[in-house]
């Protein structure tokens, strides 16, 4: 049986696979469809990427005594709170616009839609429990036993959060960008 949990699954199932083997990912920049919507797309994709990359770099390094905790802080609050209202932002358009128009375009993928919606909310809660912890870190005190005990804790969400948002990303981009391509649904250029 093909597991289907966020954290568990390696990959969508060849069912819902079928528009990306005809339309590879080394083809969606020269396709005759990419538009500003795929592109635009995407990049958030990009900067989610980053901004994960950013806040795991910089709890490590403040962990490891290489970042000022009050500096640690004020980066936390930055991006942290960009991403998490960024992913809300983005999965709330998804669901609510992007998704639904998608999955009347191709029947056989409206499976791989449900699964995308599940991930929305798994990762909604991983970013529920970031935000509590991240609040945590900053409302202790700099340097102090429990602000090192809170950044390990946000540290805990975030390495959570990337292997999450990781497989996510890439299950997303692989369903939608091809029907995208592939079907260019009127409204969605």
């Amino acid at each position: 049986m093909f597991e289907l949990s966020l954290t568990n699954r390696t990959a969508l199932p060849d069912a819902l696979r079928v528009l990306v083997e005809e339309l590879p990912r080394e083809v969606w920049g020269t396709h005759h469809n990419h538009s500003e919507l795929v592109r635009f797309w995407l990049e958030r994709h990009v900067m989610f990427r980053r901004l994960l990359k950013q806040i795991t770099d910089d709890v490590n390094e403040v962990l490891n005594a290489d970042m000022e905790a009050h500096f640690y802080a004020r980066k936390l609050s930055r991006f942290g709170g960009l991403l998490v209202s960024e992913l809300h932002l983005h999965h709330q358009i998804e669901d609510t616009q992007l998704f639904p128009v998608l999955m009347r375009q191709d029947k056989r993928l409206s499976g791989g839609f449900d699964i995308l919606d599940k991930d929305h909310h798994a990762i909604d809660d991983t970013l529920h429990a970031f935000a509590e912890s991240a609040n945590v870190v900053l409302s202790e005190p700099d340097d102090s036993a429990e602000f090192v005990n809170a950044c390990a804790a946000v540290k805990a969400h975030v390495d959570t959060m990337a292997v999450m948002l990781d497989r996510h990303l890439v299950d997303e981009e692989e369903l939608v960008v091809p029907v995208l391509l592939k079907y260019a649904p009127a409204g969605l250029k």
